[in-house]
């Protein structure tokens, strides 16, 4: 076995316990209500900050291509509220333009 695999099964590992140590948090602590508002905004900073991550960058290099336009128009699909796989063409078709535009 490589390094790399003992590092991978480490972190499988430490994510497994992570979750099995959610179990352990007494209910009284998870009915809090500041519990629910930070679990809620830290799963939208954490989706946002990926969202941004892998639309605007390249490597080290900040970008503007084909993946700005599919998030516009994926974003104006959701403002339209039009059913999730509806966005996804949506996004697919806008990159696909956009490349074909020369993006």
């Amino acid at each position: 076995m490589t390094e790399l695999w003992a590092w991978v099964l480490i972190a499988c590992g430490i994510a497994y316990a992570t979750k099995m140590a959610g179990y352990l948090v007494p209910d009284s602590v998870l009915d809090r209500p500041w519990v629910a508002t930070v679990s809620t905004g830290m799963t939208v900073g954490l989706l946002t900050s990926l969202v941004v991550a892998n639309t605007f960058v390249t490597g080290t290099a900040v970008v503007l291509d084909a993946r700005v336009a599919a998030l516009a128009a994926a974003a104006i699909a959701l403002w339209l509220k039009a059913p999730y796989l509806v966005v996804v063409i949506v996004g697919a078709i806008a990159a696909a333009l956009a490349r074909l535009a020369g993006f």
